[in-house]
């Protein structure tokens, strides 16, 4: 199975280490679908400093293919964090660099390119949401990751256009969680999915809510815990298995994911 994060490449920058992880949640969607041996491409904007140079390195070394990918003059997406006990707290981000001052305008040979792939996964913050509409137009699936930030707008701007939604929802109870899952869900949607932090997480497919329960270890670090939910999700499902199967393989993903530095390693020194 053919899959594609379309979208955001950063660095994570810890200011307490000095070190830089590469990330993202379109780049750690096809990092990780790699990992889960699926082939896997990105699609996105890199910078030309250092930061962009080492996730250009970095792909390269997973053997990530990113033909369609663009190259700007100026800095690359990058967010700085710091981890206290094993948890990420994010303080700030140049807010995509140049993914964001560059946004993808797709040509005919990326869209081309673009039905190639059975799944297409993007995100609040990979700066293409202005492709939505052109995405339905394509045979391929469309994953959309909400995460915790979002607004209603953005709920009823990308709903009705994606397969796959993510929603990051901890302070939801399980019959808010619930409610909330069904007020949003629309015809397009195959299955939708509410993460919660050490809460169980909850799918909802129009008509039976499934649920899993984190694995509780102590974390290395949590950095990219739900794009490596999503992702295994995404790949059991779409491989032939049930809901609340794939809500287990990702669940189990996600804890071997949060004993990784970074979201998946990479890390290097900066000044």
């Amino acid at each position: 199975m053919k899959v594609l994060g379309l979208g955001d490449n950063v660095v994570d920058k810890y200011v307490n280490l000095k070190i830089m992880y590469p990330g993202g949640n379109a780049l750690n969607f096809a990092v990780f679908a790699k990992k889960l041996g699926q082939d896997s491409s990105f699609m996105g904007v890199f910078g030309s400093d250092a930061e962009g140079k080492h996730v250009l390195s970095t792909i390269n070394d997973l053997a990530i293919e990113h033909s369609h990918s663009r190259f700007e003059t100026g800095e690359n997406g990058c967010a700085r964090v710091e981890i206290k006990e094993g948890d990420r707290i994010f303080l700030g981000s140049n807010e995509g660099g140049v993914t964001r001052e560059h946004p993808i305008q797709l040509t005919q040979e990326d869209r081309d390119y673009l039905k190639e792939f059975a799944l297409i996964h993007m995100g609040l913050y990979s700066h293409v949401n202005h492709l939505l509409e052109e995405l339905t137009d394509l045979p391929s699936k469309v994953s959309y990751d909400f995460s915790d930030d979002f607004s209603e707008s953005d709920i009823l701007r990308a709903i009705d256009k994606v397969d796959f939604g993510f929603f990051s929802v901890s302070d939801l109870s399980d019959t808010e969680t619930k409610d909330f899952l069904k007020k949003y869900f629309s015809s397009q949607n195959e299955v939708l999915v509410a993460t919660r932090g050490d809460k169980a997480a909850i799918a909802y497919d129009g008509q039976q809510y499934y649920e899993v329960v984190p694995v509780l270890r102590e974390p290395i670090d949590t950095m990219a815990a739900g794009d490596s939910f999503l992702t295994a999700f995404l790949i059991h499902y779409l491989n032939g298995h049930g809901i609340a199967s794939a809500m287990k393989r990702g669940n189990a993903f996600a804890g071997e994911s949060c004993m990784i530095e970074g979201s998946f390693g990479y890390g290097v020194s900066y000044d």
